[in-house]
């Protein structure tokens, strides 16, 4: 079960039982901090008997001696210290979090050396939140969790550095992107009988307790507004749709604002054009664009990020039913074109065909980057290791590229170009939804593209990294939160360095 974990810093600390955690180098396994906790030196013998060397990314968990003030000490490698990227770091703290699930208390002791800096300290402490993540909200607790060193608990984490000052200031701003990254990642996990559009929009509105401006449209200000492609979505479900817009405004008054979309189709059934049975229950994550928007906006309100940003999220569930849209129907869209629907399930692009042009329109923002768990064809191209990035602008590209570089969450660029553009030309309308199997991806994003006019404008792809992606050492969830860290990174480097 859940572990809820209690930080702290301190410039100095006596330990008293518990689990007392020192980091070890190639080469110097055993550091001066761990030595403050191993009085009899037993610590050189352990080291050498479980093979730890301080290989980056190595554990060694030891019984304590008896006259160590700790009951247990744990060793964790960092190899090459120097070398560590902030990335690294927070992996660091993900594989502390491995030994202390079973403790009441825990000391990380970092010692009085050049590293790990205050700033790396923060990091650390930021990859153990990350890593203590669990989604376990409808797991009946058992009678032997306790007994078993699990059950929902508080542990107390306190880091000892000698700078604890710095350490706290910069963790300040590391808590708000765990609270973001873990508000994406509930969002994702949550069932969808429990999250529909409603629920969603009223998840969104608690953001106004941090500052966030918010507004919710409904199905009625949606036609007023001639959202006939988002609106068109939703036909076949019982649940209204709904556009949420929330507003940060931690910039000057006068900078434009840089805007983010999602995707947020709650469920995706496919609509007439059925999925498949096989993994169908998957599409409830079909909203991570939208949860990765709404993580983002919390990060820079927690943050008080210094920045003017948007973020709009198309609401809507897409269901098979008698008055839902069919092949070969005709929608136009908020913007004047006109869309044949080929496939019913390509979906996501509808409702941010209208989301897009909504929010270029409204509020002309510098660069618009949407979010959308849109297409299978971009796990094909790129398995679940990167982001496919779309974009009509090298210097947004470029920066997002960077940004997930630094965090690890990565993208890779994907081609733009006419001749794609062809293949979403309608016989009977403006463009079609699907271009078929062939460059899938692309075809996509080539649609989108047709809704943002000259704005600076980046479409990530990312059904293959919010969900179903590969543990590391900062993610055991399903549902990753992919593009919080990014976007809050690339919003950091472009708008406020």
């Amino acid at each position: 079960m859940s572990v809820e974990i209690e930080i702290s810093f301190v410039k100095s600390a006596k330990v008293s039982g518990g689990l007392a955690v020192a980091l070890g180098a190639q080469g110097e396994p055993v550091s001066a901090a761990a030595r403050t906790v191993d009085p009899a030196g037993v610590l050189d013998k352990a080291v050498t008997v479980t093979g730890f060397s301080g290989k980056a990314y190595t554990v060694a968990d030891i019984v304590a001696p008896k006259d160590s003030p700790a009951d247990r000490i744990g060793l964790v490698g960092t190899g090459e210290t120097k070398s560590l990227s902030s990335h690294g770091w927070m992996r660091v703290g993900g594989k502390i979090f491995t030994l202390i699930r079973k403790a009441d208390k825990v000391a990380i002791l970092l010692g009085e050396g050049e590293l790990p800096t205050a700033e790396q300290a923060a990091d650390i402490a930021l990859g153990l939140l990350m890593r203590s993540y669990e989604f376990d909200l409808y797991k009946t607790a058992k009678p032997d969790d306790e007994d078993n060193g699990g059950g929902n608990r508080k542990v107390k984490v306190t880091f000892v550095h000698p700078d604890a000052a710095g350490c706290k200031k910069a963790f300040a701003d590391r808590e708000a992107v765990a609270a973001g990254v873990t508000l994406a990642r509930n969002l994702v996990n949550e069932p969808a009988n429990v999250l529909g559009p409603l629920e969603f929009a009223a998840r969104v509105k608690e953001l106004e307790a941090l500052g966030v401006e918010v507004e919710i449209l409904t199905e009625k200000d949606m036609k007023k507004l001639k959202m006939e492609a988002l609106l068109g979505v939703g036909l076949g479900s019982v649940r209204p749709p709904r556009l949420a817009i929330m507003q940060w405004k931690g910039g000057k008054p006068k900078d434009k604002p840089v805007a983010f979309v999602g995707k947020g189709v709650v469920f995706d059934t496919g609509g007439i054009s059925i999925k498949p049975a096989a993994n169908m229950e998957d599409m409830k994550g079909d909203m991570g664009g939208a949860a990765a928007v709404t993580g983002l906006m919390r990060v820079l309100a927690g943050r008080k990020a210094k920045v003017n940003a948007v973020g709009v999220i198309g609401l809507v569930e897409n269901m098979p039913d008698g008055a839902a849209q069919r092949p070969g129907d005709i929608v136009r869209s908020m913007s004047g074109q006109t869309i044949e629907i080929i496939n019913t399930d390509a979906e996501g692009r509808l409702v941010l065909a209208d989301a897009l042009w909504y929010t270029r329109e409204r509020f002309a923002p510098v660069a618009m980057v949407n979010l959308a768990t849109l297409t299978g064809a971009i796990m094909v191209a790129l398995g679940h290791h990167h982001a496919g990035l779309f974009s009509n602008d090298d210097a947004l590209a470029d920066a997002l590229l960077s940004a997930g570089v630094a965090t690890e969450e990565r993208l890779w660029r994907m081609p733009l170009g006419p001749d794609y553009d062809k293949i979403i030309d309608s016989k009977f309308a403006d463009m079609k939804n699907s271009g078929g199997r062939m460059a899938g991806s692309i075809t996509a994003a080539q649609f989108l593209k047709r809704f943002v006019k000259d704005t600076p404008w980046a479409h990530l792809d990312i059904a293959g990294t919010a969900m179903g992606s590969p543990s590391t050492d900062v993610n055991q969830s399903w549902g990753s939160g992919f593009g919080v860290r990014l976007l809050d990174r690339y919003v950091r480097d472009r708008f406020e360095a």
